[in-house]
């Protein structure tokens, strides 16, 4: 589905990602673990094209994406939540789910929102509130569902748990779940590294811009040297 490789960028003279190459195949997640300031926002803002890249290609299924502007790449199938959701507060949650298919003018959206709210109920009974007035979890469920909106084939998720209460969170890593069962292939950077690995199929691990190690999620969360650097054990 997505192939990164030798992939440059960063911010002035500043680079950040110094060749980083990953793979995602079709209907899996794969999660991106590394420290903070290791290049995990960094790259998911190159592959959505939010931040250009200065070396290296990306694909999505086969086709080079990596000098396409952002809003091709979402027609494309490419959509990303981003760190700290960035929705329109003072719109309603409905607004908001329907700026997410922008690309998709001219569609009945009814079905879709339909589907969004079957989702995450929550939202259905809030269809008319404002975004800001909503709790963090809200939040999180109203900025996953827009991108949804997009009918995309890969999804990235940027820090999905960031600020939420736990059980919040293992309602969000279950809807996650329950997506990739639906179909839909997911690249997740996030911050709890045991909670990603665990319901990852791929992991890369990314230190100061450089991929160190690649693999099964599972094979990755044994391993002696992300236990300590990044599972606490």
């Amino acid at each position: 589905m997505l192939s990164v490789e030798n992939v440059r960028s960063g911010y002035g003279r500043i680079e950040v990602l110094h060749g980083v190459s990953i793979e995602v195949c079709a209907g899996e997640i794969a999660t991106l673990v590394g420290a903070n300031g290791a290049g995990k926002t960094t790259l998911l803002r190159a592959i959505s094209g939010v931040q250009p890249i200065t070396g290296g290609s990306i694909r999505l299924e086969g086709r080079p994406i990596g000098r396409l502007p952002s809003h091709a790449r979402v027609a494309l199938g490419v959509t990303q939540v981003p760190e700290g959701r960035q929705l329109f507060d003072p719109l309603s949650v409905e607004d908001n789910l329907k700026l997410g298919a922008w690309s998709r003018r001219g569609v009945d959206l009814a079905d879709e929102i339909a589907r969004i709210y079957a989702l995450f109920p929550m939202l259905d009974a809030m269809r008319r509130t404002p975004a800001g007035a909503l709790s963090g979890g809200q939040q999180q469920m109203l900025a996953i569902g827009r991108a949804l909106m997009a009918r995309p084939c890969l999804l990235l998720l940027d820090e999905p748990s960031l600020g939420l209460a736990p059980k919040l969170v293992d309602q969000i890593l279950e809807t996650i779940q329950r997506l990739k069962h639906e179909g839909l292939t997911i690249l997740l950077v996030e911050q709890n590294a045991g909670a990603a690995l665990a319901i990852a199929d791929r992991a890369d691990v990314i230190e100061n811009g450089v991929i160190t190690m690649s693999g099964a999620a599972a094979d990755v969360r044994s391993d002696n040297r992300v236990r300590e650097a990044y599972l606490g054990v």
